[in-house]
């Protein structure tokens, strides 16, 4: 009888760990998405010969993002400053975690570069680019290039033609007759590769190699610039970026010792677009002592607002969430990086 109420007792233990286990580990089909950090971006941006001289911050903002757990999720349910997304919203239909990171990273990083392009030109500093080829940003399963093609990839030729933009490698493609094979070179960690297969049908009736792609450039600027933003991925940080950049070329005090928090892609005309999470941004902008905050404003077109009606523009959301989390702090919208500097002015 002893040994029976011990083996109950035991069993009981191994299931409550189980549970709590299950409870703090079990991965589920969602992610969480709440308040990040926010980074002074002095000591992510180094330009040689010009330092960032003046009082205040220009901070970059982040978004929060993990896989829901079951304990986590409830948490998150009740807390209004976080909300779950389900996985297809946030990654590509069977794109695992190291994939998504390495797209992540690639925004990021194109970004950077048409931050550090548009900030030059601003100023008045030379600044070229050399365009490198199409850049693999996920790769269908029904592709022939599946097993051959990684995320990541930079493809540099098709049948040895190299293009100027990756409109020319699909006009290229659109051409050739479907049952054709092509020989594709690609670049992987530096290295020059080559490989062969054939065309993939498309959802459109089309064929093609079956990936999804983004133009890839590289920059040269007349002055040295590093930029180093540790784990945080995505273009968000472009506004930011060209006004950190921007300041330190021209050794302009546009900051005027404020603490000045952002977010908004930027493209090399200098616009500003709308990006995801502004409401958990702006949070994170206040809690690191933001007394600023730009918010990208794009007005929304008649299609939008027919499909949306109670559609929110970046601006809108970020106001209401300082009326509700950061009432002290100023939201500024924005459209571009000049229209940013003459409201920072």
């Amino acid at each position: 009888m002893k040994n029976k109420r011990i083996l109950i007792r035991y069993s009981a233990l191994v299931v409550t760990l189980i549970g709590v286990m299950v409870l703090l580990f079990y991965p589920m089909n969602s992610f969480l998405e709440g308040p990040g950090d926010a980074s002074e971006i002095s000591k992510i941006v180094k330009i040689k010969n010009h330092p960032d001289k003046y009082n205040g911050k220009f901070l970059l903002t982040s978004v929060s993002l993990s896989r829901a757990h079951p304990l986590s999720y409830l948490i998150a349910k009740v807390n209004p400053v976080y909300t779950v997304e389900k996985a297809d919203e946030i990654m590509s239909p069977g794109q695992d975690d190291d994939s998504y990171e390495k797209v992540q990273k690639y925004y990021m990083q194109s970004s950077i570069n048409t931050a550090i392009y548009t900030a030059f030109k601003a100023a008045n500093y030379k600044i070229s680019t050399h365009y490198q080829g199409i850049y693999v940003l996920d790769i269908a399963k029904s592709s022939k290039f599946n097993s051959i093609l990684k995320v990541g990839d930079v493809i540099t030729k098709i049948d040895n033609h190299h293009f100027n933009n990756s409109l020319g490698y699909v006009n290229y493609i659109n051409n050739l007759k479907k049952s054709q094979k092509v020989k594709i070179q690609f670049i992987r960690n530096n290295q020059i590769k080559t490989a062969t297969g054939a065309l993939t049908k498309l959802v459109n009736g089309n064929y093609g190699l079956g990936i999804t792609l983004t133009d890839y450039f590289k920059i040269h600027p007349s002055v040295p610039v590093k930029v180093n933003p540790g784990n945080v991925g995505g273009p968000s940080g472009g506004l930011m970026f060209t006004l950190q950049v921007y300041e330190q070329l021209t050794q302009k005090n546009i900051r005027k010792n404020r603490v000045v928090a952002g977010t908004g892609t930027i493209n090399k005309d200098g616009q500003v677009g709308e990006i995801g999470g502004i409401d958990k941004k702006i949070i994170a902008a206040y809690k690191n002592g933001a007394t600023v905050f730009l918010a990208p404003y794009v007005k929304p077109s008649k299609s939008v607002l027919k499909l949306e009606p109670d559609h929110k523009t970046n601006y809108q959301l970020a106001k209401e969430t300082a009326s509700k989390y950061a009432p002290t702090m100023k939201v500024i919208p924005v459209t571009s990086f000049k229209d940013a500097i003459n409201k920072l002015s």
